[in-house]
Formats: C-alpha cells, structure tokens, sequence
C-alpha cells in the first residue's frame, strides 16, 4: 500500500508539472520547506505535493488530479488558519499565494482579488481612491477565507460583515468545473460561500463592495488591569447605544513589561469631530495609561495588533459567542488575564452591531445576526518553549470552558477547530440543513473535507 501510494503522488507530481503553469513542489525541491510554514509555526504537516497555481486553470487542474489519484485535498489562501487546514499530510495542497492580483473599479466601487489576496492586498489600492473594503483587524489574513467565515471587523456596525459585502465569487467545483456565483447566477452557491466557508470549492477571485472612506478615527485606550472590571461594565452599557459609525472592540494584551493590560480599540467611520466625541466618552471610562486615538488612513489602524501576529509563533485559538458582558463574565475574563501563561496570549472581544444585525439569519449562511460579543482566545508562545505548549493551550482551553455556561451555543467557523464539528452545526443554526443539501449538490464526495465545514454526516 506505501508503495502504491508513493507511486500515485509521483505520478500526481508528474501530470501537474507537464500541464500547468504554476510550480509543483514536493518534499525533495529546495522550496518545499518554505512552502508548508503557515503562520502558525505549530503546524506541521507534510504535504505530498504542493501546487502554487498560476491562474484558476491551474486550480481546476491540480483538482482533478488530486481526485484522480485518491490524494486528500486542502487549499491555501492567506495561510492565516491557526487549525492548519490549509495543509494535508500526504496529501494535495492548492497554493494560491502566487494569485494575489487585485483591481479595483472606483467607479462602480468594487474591488476584485483573487484567491491568495490578504486582506492588505486590497485596502491599500482602494486607499488611493478614498475607499476602503470591509475587513478584520488583521492585513496578514487572507480576504477569501475571512470573508467565506463571516468577516468581523472595525466597519462591521456601518457596512456589516465581510460576507454581507461579498458581491460574487468564481469558483472551482469539486467537479473541476470553473462557475460564477452571485445572486442571480447560482445563488444557492453564492448563499452557501458567504459564511459556509471553503466546503463548496476553491475561491479563485471575489468582488467586494468598497465604501467611501478616507480615514477612520481610531487607536488604542490601554488600561491597568486593576481598573478592567469597572472599565468593562461601562463599556458594554456604552456599546449597546453605540452609533452605527462606532464599533469598539475590546480584550486583553501584555504591555511593554509583559503585565496584562486592557485594550480598547475603537474605530469611528463618520465625521471625525463627532468621532472625537464619541470615543472620549470611552476613554473617560478609567484612567488610560495610553490613550492613543486620532484620525488615520482606515490601512494604518488595522496595523495595530501586527506585533500580536507574528509569523512562525505558536498558537492555539479558543473561541465563543456571548451575548454581554455580566458580572460573573467580567470576573472570568480578568482573571483569565491575570493568570495568562505567556506574553504573547490575548484575548480578544470582537464587537458585533448596527448593520450587522440587520441582516435576516437566513439571508446568508452566517446566521448568528442580533447583538453579541465574539470572544477571541489566542495562546501564543514562541517556538523554543513547545516543551510548553500544553500550559499555553491548556489556558486557553480553561477560559473557553468557563465561558461556556453562559455562551451562545456554537461559535465563529472560522476559529473553531476541525474536531468542533458538534459545535460547527450549531453556529449555523437553522441553515444548516440547507447547507448540508447544498453539500450534497455541490460536493458529494467531500472533497473538500479540509475546509471549514459544519456538514459532517450529511
């Protein structure tokens, strides 16, 4: 059987290399190495052939190979999935990291990227043009794969998720059939793509929406963790009358001196005096021991956790959906802080309102539409402490499971685990039986069992 198996990757290698454009790599080629490091150097996984694809044709091809031959199939955008499903061991890689082209139409307000585009890709010509897409936090994240997960970001009470602002996508079936989906053309794909993740096929090129936006108010508020549950009880009665403009996340960091300190981060998309305002009020809520806030370019406020996301650092991700901050929930996540086990762990409050909600759950897959908080828990350690690696992750296990009372039930896709799939079914609530039939339609045989999929025994 390891005979055959070996003589059926060589063969895969083989094809590919005599019918693509793109690079086939496999674990003799000199780049192999840097091909199969994700951001989370945790991850180590040995892919029998990797194919950085030059254009979606490569993409429906090396699909079909990797059927043809019995190879597990995993696809990688931005790299930026802590879980590691964009790498399969013995298995089949789709690289798009060599397909990061975008253009942006300023006219019509839309920018078109393809598959391996970060998030970085696309604000920065949109910023020349005074437009902005809707995106997360992070520039390093893949704009596909957040965007197919759901997409929570500093415009999410003004311009919703990043999946409410997915226009239309084109798409390798698992079938190798290259297809356009929008609402008109087929839009039970389209409905699927925006939050069912990658389980429908390989995103090769979205268009999104881009808005008006020259800069945003926004920056940092840092408070002394003896101030954080005072703090946290008026920011959440701050958030809930909290303007469409406002979205403020929230959480915990280590300063300069390793101790834990709570973070605020607001970003104001409306006029900037009023924007002022409006975040004064949040910084009154204690006594900053930084409080750095002015009107930016909306590129430059999402390089404010860059230090929190370095590459090749080891990290577990836990996550939750809560609907408030109570008293007890407060308690928990201070002193989670205060007993973090590493100063590179976080944990993040990601701040869902305003245009967000007013979406209907099932418009799209993301169903999870009225007023929550998503809870964000990032271990993080550098690689010479793996010896250690089960204290960090045994951290954030604990604050997970003491959330879990309180939770609503599920969680974000796009951080659970690929063994949360109890979990998975339930963040899609009642959409995920037309998902499932959807899956069924579009991938019967799950061949893209790697990705992000609530669908298992479908």
């Amino acid at each position: 059987m390891a005979t055959t198996t070996a003589s059926s990757e060589r063969d895969a290698a083989r094809r590919l290399r005599g019918s693509i454009r793109g690079t086939v790599l496999v674990d003799s080629d000199a780049m192999y190495g840097d091909a199969r490091q994700l951001w989370n150097g945790a991850v180590d996984k040995r892919p029998a052939v990797i194919v950085r694809c030059a254009d979606e044709v490569d993409v429906s091809r090396a699909v079909m190979v990797a059927r043809e031959h019995d190879l597990p199939l995993s696809v990688r955008g931005g790299g930026h999935d802590w879980a590691g499903r964009a790498l399969s061991d013995g298995g089949l890689v789709i690289d798009l990291t060599s397909m990061r082209a975008v253009t942006v139409d300023s006219d019509a307000g839309t920018a078109t990227a393809q598959g391996g585009a970060t998030t970085g890709d696309v604000v920065a010509p949109a910023r020349s043009l005074g437009l902005a897409p809707v995106t997360g936090t992070v520039k390093a994240v893949g704009m596909a794969g957040l965007t197919l997960g759901g997409g929570y970001g500093p415009l999410c009470g003004k311009h919703g998720l990043g999946v409410d602002n997915l226009i239309d996508a084109r798409v390798v079936l698992a079938d190798g059939r290259l297809v356009t989906a929008d609402r008109e053309n087929d839009p039970d794909l389209f409905w699927a793509l925006r939050g069912g993740g990658g389980s429908f096929g390989v995103v090769t090129s979205a268009r999104y929406r881009l808005h008006p936006l020259a800069s945003v108010t926004a920056g940092l508020l840092l408070f002394g963790l003896e101030q954080a549950e005072a703090v946290l009880h008026r920011y959440q009665e701050l958030i809930a009358e909290a303007a469409d403009e406002l979205t403020v996340m929230s959480g915990f960091l280590s300063g300069p001196d390793g101790k834990p300190l709570l973070f605020l981060f607001p970003a104001w998309s409306g006029e900037p005096t009023q924007g002022e305002r409006e975040i004064a009020r949040f910084e009154r809520l204690g006594s900053p021991v930084v409080a750095q806030v002015a009107p930016m370019a909306y590129g430059d406020a999402l390089g404010m956790f860059d230090a929190q996301v370095v590459n090749g650092r080891h990290y577990a991700i836990r996550t939750r959906w809560i609907s408030a901050l109570t008293d007890d929930t407060i308690a928990t996540l201070v002193e989670a802080a205060r007993t973090v086990t590493s100063p590179f762990s976080a944990i993040g409050l990601h701040h869902f309102h305003g245009a967000a909600t007013r979406v209907h759950p099932t418009a799209t897959a993301f169903a999870l539409r009225r007023e929550h908080l998503l809870v964000e828990i990032i271990a993080a350690w550098e690689p010479d402490e793996a010896r250690e690696s089960a204290r960090h992750e045994n951290w954030a296990e604990t604050l997970s499971e003491a959330l879990c009372p309180v939770a609503v039930p599920g969680g974000y896709p796009n951080l659970l685990g690929p063994d949360d799939h109890d979990r998975l079914a339930l963040a899609y609530g009642e959409n995920v039986a037309r998902l499932r039939e959807l899956k069924r339609r579009y991938d019967p045989e799950n061949v893209f069992a790697s990705a992000i999929c609530a669908l298992r025994g479908a």
